[in-house]
């Protein structure tokens, strides 16, 4: 049997497998992305039965095999409880491990991500915070850690970085007002516009250190900007149904 590692992670997923276990799927500091075997979790009784959870975040020891690990103890140092009794952002939460789960890759040291998946977690229990910010905050912090964000720095057809007036999806990011006005066709549509605060918004939201991303608060319009910006950009990006999503999107309306 291979030595114990000890990885820091949340669950993202947790299942039944044969008559007593479960099977996990983690996001770690260390290997990224891992499914683990928790043996007699089921069982009454059993040490990990509570820990083996959605949204439970903490030290986990396990033992690698040739396509999974086994999962022998956990320290757990948050359940998100709260979370999970709070409604609806229990159903962001889920959204939110399902993005994760999505962009996590084996193997893959994911520090930035797990961080903000708990971060977010965090967010959501706190009722200072509107979850449609926090939404949309975790979207673009996580398709930024990712690569796949839009460019909001500067205009994606002459690089301009002043009056950024538009957002078009086809090119992947903000468009100047210089090169509207030169557009060939006037009938052509060029995207969303959108309003200064809300491209000053989106800057923050990518660059920002992660401990200062939820301390901030936007009006509805922004809001509402940022809401179809990020639509758009994650329809044309992230090529997967997210059941969670729909769920969310059903409960929400």
């Amino acid at each position: 049997m291979s030595e114990p590692l000890t990885v820091t992670g949340i669950v993202l997923a947790a299942s039944p497998s044969g008559e007593y276990d479960k099977r996990l799927v983690l996001l770690t500091k260390e290997r990224g992305k891992i499914t683990a075997f928790a043996r007699g979790a089921r069982r009454t009784g059993s040490p990990l039965m509570a820990a083996c959870n959605p949204f439970v975040f903490g030290q986990f020891t396990v033992y690698e095999g040739r396509s999974a690990y086994t999962l022998t103890q956990v320290s757990v140092m948050q359940y998100f409880t709260e979370l999970a009794a709070e409604f609806p952002g229990v159903y962001y939460g889920f959204y939110f491990l399902e993005i994760a789960d999505y962009y996590g890759r084996e193997g893959k040291a994911d520090k930035d991500m797990l961080n903000l998946l708990y971060l977010s977690c965090r967010a959501l229990e706190n009722d200072k915070l509107d979850d449609r910010l926090v939404r949309r905050i975790f979207e673009l912090r996580a398709m930024a850690i990712n690569g796949e964000y839009p460019d909001v720095f500067s205009c994606v057809r002459c690089g301009s970085r002043e009056n950024l007036v538009v957002y078009n999806v086809a090119e992947g990011g903000m468009i100047c007002r210089d090169c509207l006005d030169g557009l060939a066709y006037p009938k052509e549509s060029p995207g969303l516009y959108v309003g200064e605060s809300l491209v000053y918004t989106m800057q923050y939201i990518v660059t920002a250190p992660l401990t200062k991303l939820f301390t901030f608060t936007v009006d509805e319009e922004v809001l509402r900007e940022l809401e179809m910006v990020m639509n758009r950009h994650m329809q044309r990006y992230i090529d997967q149904r997210l059941k969670s999503k729909e769920i969310l999107e059903t409960v929400l309306h």
